[in-house]
């Protein structure tokens, strides 16, 4: 029988419903590849929320997300997203910028004060799931030394420690040479900005806030303009890789989140402005992505 994880879905106003709807209809046929079940419960959020109760987070939705195993946000640009954060006890930010050409880039960050350890940690344990290697960039000697003690407690894992300026040049003019960066937060936003820049679009950045004691928050950087909600042409491409995100991260569900993943990089080869048309791609994708044939559940979390 398959495991069932409960996923708290937040779409809020504007372009989130359709970018949810979408993303719902890829996450299903991925549990199903990988006979997984995920039940997402729809919960008032944001702007939504307000028009229907009065409140962009209603309590009853508050209770709702407490007890999910992971929150998925389809608005992240909504205010009510600040408050869904302050009701968890997150201790790190993973981001995923997708650059196809070059290679994707994954930075991890300490997210509130005393939590670099556990970022750090999760950075080394990322880099184990990953290709094994991950880069440093500090602008201390604390944090460096901090990384260095944690080293010892990961053999077979290459790390290599650069400055801001030395890994933004790497990734820049040498691409598929460093994947996993942890950072400190000044330097990370500062990192994934750039990397986006390179790549050349906001929009290809997913984010997700994690917890080590509950359910932890999952979205794009930025979601298309409300101008646009109802056309059915807002970009999908980071709401699904905040999903796949959110099953590697949020539910340590890797096998899904890499199939989800190679999935949206192949749909990408026949881009189209459709959002439908786009999802409908990679769907069709999908049972050509999963090159896994695991028996059991990945544990690694």
């Amino acid at each position: 029988m398959s495991r069932s994880w409960k996923l708290a879905c937040l779409a809020g106003g504007g372009v989130g419903p359709e970018l949810m709807a979408e993303s719902c209809r890829v996450l299903t046929e991925v549990a199903r590849l990988h006979a997984l079940h995920l039940d997402d419960v729809h919960l008032p959020f944001g702007g939504e929320a307000m028009t229907r109760f009065g409140h962009p987070l209603p309590q009853t939705t508050r209770e709702a997300y407490a007890g999910a195993d992971a929150i998925f946000v389809t608005s992240p640009d909504d205010p009510a997203l600040d408050g869904v954060k302050s009701d968890l006890d997150l201790v790190s930010r993973v981001s995923r910028v997708h650059n196809l050409p070059r290679g994707d880039l994954v930075v991890v960050e300490p997210v509130g004060y005393g939590t670099d350890e556990v970022a750090i940690a999760r950075a080394f344990q990322l880099a184990r799931a990953r290709r094994a290697r991950l880069t440093s960039v500090g602008s201390t000697s604390e944090w460096s030394e901090l990384v260095s003690r944690q080293a010892e407690a990961w053999d077979g894992l290459e790390l290599e420690h650069l400055t801001l300026g030395q890994l933004l040049t790497r990734f820049r003019d040498h691409p598929g040479t460093v994947d996993l960066v942890v950072a400190p937060g000044y330097l990370a936003e500062a990192i994934v900005d750039v990397a986006a820049h390179i790549a050349g679009s906001l929009h290809t950045v997913a984010c997700g806030w994690v917890s080590e004691t509950g359910p932890g928050v999952f979205a794009p950087h930025v979601c298309e303009s409300d101008e646009v909600a109802g056309f059915g042409v807002a970009d999908p491409v980071g709401t699904l890789l905040a999903a796949s995100l959110l099953l590697g991260e949020g539910l340590g569900l890797r096998s899904a989140a890499r199939t989800l993943e190679r999935a949206v990089a192949a749909a990408e080869q026949q881009r189209t402005s459709d959002t439908k048309a786009f999802t409908d791609a990679v769907i069709e994708q999908l049972p050509g992505a999963r090159t896994d044939t695991e028996h059991f559940q990945e544990v690694n979390r």
